[in-house]
């Protein structure tokens, strides 16, 4: 088993494609014990991760103080590790974006994770006003300045977000989300990310569970699972939950993709691949809550290429059946 690397965009770092989502270890994913949470990125990393994304609010730094706890005992190669900022802000409005109230963000956020210097802090889905606010992102440049952060990057919910973010030349990734339901990144933004060499995080990349192929029409979740309390987006963005697809449409949509999956492959392992057939993707972060979905994860990056006839028959199915619910809406 081989975990490859691709560079992260300009940063001169590289990572494995393949990196661990450290939202379901924080919280809003059911009960996950800590020995648990820890024995998932655990395996991860001994299976060769060297990217990890977190983020303050994941159990309310939760997630951040497992993930110091592990690599204080880890001797291996150390991962980079991403965590973001702002949805502390209550209301989460985008006059909160302050440089106080970041560096405050940001300082907690080097607590939780023991260290002096955080290796990428990503705008953690702000609202699009803040994507027009030059001071923002001088606040961000002033933070790599006093040694608060190496890097910044911006977490979005839109393609136009994306694209007005990349404007801004100290941002060096973006993180946006980028699965077989949710194709329009790739029409516009990835081109562009290239040619400013951003790095591009694709995050929910099994679409909530739904590209695993274990989810059915009588799948149950626990009250603290986004998957039951925020279908319509009761929480934050639906599209966060399940790529914003309806559950029953995409449930059909699954059923269609099961024979394209490749004989020995796992529908997971599939899905993680079709991500990665695309070049300006640098890493791709699905979630574990467990030591054997993180190892299950890895194995995509080993699987062969998919052919053109499979990535077409996955555009078609995209087009016909999930693209009006989705397409124009992120």
């Amino acid at each position: 088993m081989t975990l490859h690397t691709r560079p992260f965009g300009r940063t001169g770092w590289d990572v494995s494609e393949i990196g661990f989502g450290a939202w379901a270890i924080g919280g809003s994913w059911g009960d996950v014990e800590e020995s648990q949470a820890r024995d998932a990125l655990l395996a991860a990393l001994e299976a060769g991760t060297s990217f990890i994304d977190t983020a303050d609010v994941y159990g309310d730094g939760r997630s951040e103080r497992i993930i110091r706890d592990v690599l204080e005992d880890w001797t291996g190669r150390r991962p980079i590790v991403a965590t973001k900022a702002g949805r502390r802000l209550s209301p989460h409005v985008g006059d909160g974006y302050t440089r106080a109230n970041l560096e405050a963000f940001v300082d907690r956020s080097r607590k939780n994770l023991g260290v002096d210097t955080l290796d990428l802090v990503q705008l953690h889905c702000p609202p699009t006003e803040v994507y027009y606010r030059p001071e923002v992102f001088e606040a961000m440049e002033g933070m790599i300045a006093d040694g608060r952060i190496r890097h910044y990057g911006v977490s979005v919910e839109k393609v136009e977000e994306a694209l007005k973010a990349i404007e801004y030349p100290g941002v060096v990734s973006v993180q946006i989300i980028y699965n077989i339901f949710r194709q329009r990144p790739a029409e516009l933004f990835f081109r562009e990310a290239k040619a400013r060499k951003v790095a591009v995080i694709a995050r929910v990349p099994l679409a909530s569970g739904l590209l695993t192929g274990k989810l059915n029409r009588n799948s149950q979740f626990a009250a603290d699972d986004h998957r039951a309390f925020n279908r319509h987006g009761e929480a934050f963005d639906v599209g966060e939950t399940f790529s914003g697809v309806p559950y029953e449409i995409a449930l059909d949509a699954i059923d269609a993709i099961r024979p394209l999956v490749p004989a020995g492959a796992s529908m997971a392992a599939f899905a993680l691949r079709w991500i990665l057939m695309e070049d300006a993707v640098s890493v791709v972060i699905p979630g574990a809550k467990s030591r054997e979905q993180a190892q299950a994860n890895v194995v995509a990056s080993d699987l062969a290429p998919l052919s053109q006839e499979t990535m077409q028959a996955l555009r078609s199915m995209y087009e016909r059946n999930i693209a009006r619910h989705v397409h124009h809406r992120w």
